[in-house]
């Protein structure tokens, strides 16, 4: 009934971004790449020592998943399902134990600038201010300060945050911050954005307009999103995939493709998609298969 993985395809060129007066002169606030991009996980493994022994545990096994940059693919599963170690594979924090990880058929060794990573806490330097955070990836890469200024006020106010550039971290709200540690993701270009659980933190309110948030900044900026949630609302509202991760060890059990976040970016309203006999089916099967394990062992 569902489609357990991703058929291949070749790169296919995007649009360029529309050009206006500077355009020649200045950066473009989201950097866009000219080609179709892919995110490969092939035969990934990982195994942790445990603690006090030298047992090896399996957290995750035989992983083979492939994002493509115009996909915005939700991980979800049980608490020990290996979502995060998943994410922290892809982006190059944690080894594999057996199989590798690509970008565009070169293996990855370790993190990049082509895999930017936004966390739940947002992980913002408080002694910087928005502009300064959004801008610091640019200072490594050595930037002009004038250009590096620029594109990071440019990149606050494509988050909505206009105006807000010299304020400190500790001003903004919960939802602002997570705006800022989106900016300074996108401010090196990424291809990839990778993101673990960014909106658990916040307030349902929030939360809601933030889902919107996401959709867009995916549209705009064209890279491809890895999105790690524990909601299946969430899931079904951003997806182009739902990927189910199973317990113990973690393993792909499901790979579906969905067009409710299409709808949303199409102007329709939450309410009406959560009213879809289609959206409420889909949740009804993603919970099955969530809890399928634990179905077994009750019985």
């Amino acid at each position: 009934m569902f489609p357990t993985a991703l058929s291949r395809k070749p790169p296919k060129q995007v649009s360029d971004p529309p050009k206006g007066p500077g355009a020649a002169s200045a950066a473009p606030v989201f950097k866009q790449a000219t080609l179709m991009s892919i995110l490969s996980l092939q035969s990934l493994s990982l195994d942790y020592v445990e603690a006090g022994s030298r047992r090896k545990r399996r957290v995750l096994d035989n992983i083979n998943l492939h994002i493509a940059s115009d996909e915005f693919v939700v991980v979800i599963g049980r608490s020990g399902s290996g979502k995060t170690s998943l994410l922290n594979l892809a982006a190059g924090f944690t080894e594999p134990s057996e199989g590798r990880v690509l970008v565009d058929g070169r293996e990855v060794d370790g993190p990049g600038a082509d895999r930017a990573v936004v966390f739940q806490d947002d992980a913002l330097y408080p002694w910087l201010t928005a502009a300064g955070n959004v801008a610091f990836p640019l200072k490594l890469r050595k930037v002009a300060r004038a250009e590096r200024q620029r594109r990071a006020e440019a990149l606050l106010a494509k988050v909505g945050l206009d105006g807000s550039a010299h304020k400190n971290i500790w001003e903004l709200s919960g939802g602002m911050r997570q705006r800022v540690g989106i900016a300074r993701a996108l401010a090196s270009g990424p291809r990839f954005l990778l993101l673990d659980e960014p909106l658990g933190a916040l307030d349902a309110l929030t939360r809601s307009r933030m889902q919107k948030f996401l959709l867009d900044v995916w549209v705009e900026s064209k890279t491809g999103a890895l999105l790690i949630t524990h909601s299946l609302d969430e899931a079904l509202l951003l997806a182009t995939r739902v990927v189910v991760l199973a317990p113990n060890p973690g393993r792909v059990v499901a790979d579906i493709r969905t067009e409710f976040g299409r709808a949303l970016l199409g102007g329709e309203s939450v309410k009406d998609i959560k009213a879809l006999s289609t959206f409420k089916s889909l949740h009804d099967e993603l919970t099955a298969l969530i809890h399928a394990d634990e179905e077994e062992i009750a019985a």
